[in-house]
């Protein structure tokens, strides 16, 4: 069972970096959490914690994003609302930023899928090749757009 604010979750979306920090690091390659350094947006189903994003470094225009999901069923509109919410509403950012390997294609086609655009390439920055920055602005975010986070 997952607890978050002293109460067991059984399904819902939380906000607890503490909780849903680690979950993501453990499943999204060269990440780290440090506790009161991020924020973290996770969703919970059967009491298990099925998909997280990790926000970190917020510099007032830019923040950088992880986001890892186990099986299926885990990625619906709501959650894509309250995620990319959470940046561009509350935070008011600009842009988020995700780095991902360049031979990650399963994460790659998902950020492109997700609407992130490839910004740059940086060679040989990856043990296992190159880096791949990619990057989202409130402008061009579809979520926002079609799916207000106020909708259930």
């Amino acid at each position: 069972m997952i607890f978050a604010g002293g109460q067991m979750i059984q399904d819902g979306i939380i906000f607890d970096p503490d909780v849903i920090g680690p979950w993501v690091c453990e499943r999204a390659m060269n990440t780290r959490y440090t506790p009161g350094t991020a924020q973290a947006i996770g969703r919970v189903k059967a009491g298990q914690i099925v998909a997280g994003v990790l926000y970190q470094d917020f510099n007032g225009v830019n923040v950088f994003c992880h986001i890892a999901g186990e099986g299926r069923g885990w990625l619906d509109r709501r959650f894509l609302s309250v995620i990319f919410h959470y940046p561009f509403v509350q935070l008011k950012a600009r842009r988020i930023t995700g780095v991902v390997s360049s031979v990650n294609e399963r994460a790659r086609r998902f950020d492109e899928h997700l609407g992130f655009e490839l910004e740059a390439i940086l060679s040989d920055a990856h043990p296992e090749g190159d880096l791949c920055i990619y990057t989202m602005t409130a402008e061009k975010c579809r979520w926002l757009k079609e799916l207000p986070y106020a909708n259930p």
